[in-house]
């Protein structure tokens, strides 16, 4: 079964799908061996973990789609990409589609802010007319090979025109061929449960700590009618504040041999990135 059919698979079965932020090797890698059986290229974690830069829309296709690419080749769970607006208008948006679904990914989210896009939990944020998103849509669909790649539609629209726009918005993109629907940053439980409740078809559901909307449990979310749930920044941030500590016990110490506990070993890393299988290989070809 290829990811793509495995990722329509698991949106379609009766458990909600909980996939975690991806955003670097290590934390791709961890995917199978925590027993998450799909994950979330994190456009925000990509642009700051990997890159080094804000989620204000500096990124651009071509960077985004080097590091999403080597994700999707080292592991063997289906990814979402986050495909941010396209790059701009619908032959834009039709090349980052091509593009991605060449990179390997099972699927990608596409929003409807103007370029340069912002993090959906921010307030300043403009959006392109909903026609003009439909289109982009259109495009979209029409530029994809695989039928089983699933476009994401995302709005960013409650922030910006409020939540009945984000819902007519909703709907208008489902009409225009979206395989799934995605409304940002939702302030209340009520405002969850009424995207469950008023959208048609698969639908998906932004949820991290600090965020806007408010944090349910997976099995309440699934009860209100999602199928995909995605946790986009909570474990790079756990990596940042793991980072600190270890780099200001080695400025205080000279060594991290105080934090040896809170550590994998040299050698749970190597197993973590396949180590022994490249060792193999490489004497397996020796001339």
């Amino acid at each position: 079964m290829s990811k793509r059919s495995k990722l329509r698979e698991l949106i379609a079965a009766p458990e909600i799908l909980v996939m975690p932020g991806v955003f670097d090797g290590y934390s791709t890698r961890l995917l199978g061996a925590s027993g998450f059986a799909a994950g979330f290229v994190t456009g925000a974690g990509v642009s700051e973990a990997s890159l080094g830069w804000a989620d204000q829309g500096i990124m651009g296709l071509e960077e985004n789609l080097r590091v999403t690419r080597a994700l999707a080749s080292c592991c063997e769970q289906p990814l979402i990409a986050d495909a941010d607006t396209g790059y701009g208008n619908a032959l834009n948006a039709q090349a980052a589609a091509r593009a991605f679904e060449r990179a390997g990914v099972a699927a990608f989210h596409l929003e409807d802010q103007t370029f340069p896009k912002k993090c959906g939990h921010y307030n300043d944020k403009g959006l392109v007319p909903a026609a003009e998103m439909v289109q982009k849509l259109k495009a979209v669909r029409d530029a994809l090979h695989d039928a089983d790649f699933v476009v994401i539609a995302r709005t960013d629209a409650i922030a910006v025109e409020g939540f009945a726009a984000a819902i007519d918005r909703a709907f208008a993109y489902h009409e225009a061929g979206a395989d799934m629907l995605f409304v940002e940053a939702p302030t209340t439980e009520n405002e969850i449960a009424e995207i469950g409740k008023r959208l048609p078809g698969f639908k998906l559901i932004n949820m991290f700590e600090g965020g806007k909307t408010p944090l349910l449990p997976a099995a309440r979310l699934q009860a209100l009618g999602f199928h995909v749930e995605i946790i986009p920044s909570d474990a790079q941030r756990a990596a940042i504040k793991a980072m600190q500590r270890v780099l200001a016990t080695i400025a205080r110490d000279g060594s991290s041999a105080a934090m040896r506990s809170d550590m994998v070993s040299f050698a749970e890393r190597e197993v973590l990135i396949g180590t022994a299988g490249y060792v193999e290989r490489s004497h397996r070809y020796a001339s």
